[in-house]
């Protein structure tokens, strides 16, 4: 397997191709010096439930892993936090807005996206609203369905690091 830095040929700051590895984190310019450290993307991933302890989640309407089930969330935008794009991960994919929003674990991936790898760092959020009834598919979700908590089956998840997810949430909650 290539490692991702090969892909960057030349230095972002000066566009000269003395753009070489220095170490597995890093790529240096020999022309100006530069230094790129490859880290991973910042991405959110979220148990959305009601006063009745519900869980909401969403079927995929694009790929990677499209038809399968998903949790809401997405890439945070830059100069936004977690939370807020917790939050607008929802709206965006729900119409739902976040009464309640608690941290919850994190977990190293690499997400699949046009024939590239993002290695990511995907947080996990537990949103509470007041209910699903407003609740409307919309962005990248084709459907929405709600599931207790109990009866999550990682198998129906179509991405690695969300079928953790969904089985470390079952272990902390089902206790």
């Amino acid at each position: 397997m290539k490692h991702p830095l090969d892909l960057f040929r030349y230095c972002p700051k000066c566009g000269s191709e003395a753009f070489s590895v220095c170490n597995e984190k890093a790529k240096r310019c020999g022309s100006c010096g530069f230094v790129y450290y490859f880290n991973p993307s910042s991405s959110v991933a979220c148990f959305i439930r009601d006063k009745e302890g519900k869980l909401l989640v969403v079927r995929r309407a694009k790929e990677p892993a499209k038809g399968t089930l998903d949790l809401p969330g997405g890439f945070v935008d830059m100069f936004e936090s977690a939370e807020d794009a917790a939050r607008r991960e929802v709206a965006e994919e729900t119409g739902l807005h976040v009464k309640q929003l608690k941290y919850l674990f994190s977990i190293p991936n690499i997400y699949p996206y046009s024939g590239f790898e993002v290695h990511t760092v995907d947080m996990f959020f537990e949103c509470e609203v007041d209910s699903f009834e407003d609740a409307k598919a919309a962005d990248d979700a084709a459907e929405l369905l709600t599931i207790p908590v109990a009866q999550l089956n990682s198998a129906e998840f179509g991405l690695q690091s969300i079928k953790k997810a969904i089985n470390f949430y079952r272990e902390i909650t089902c206790r």
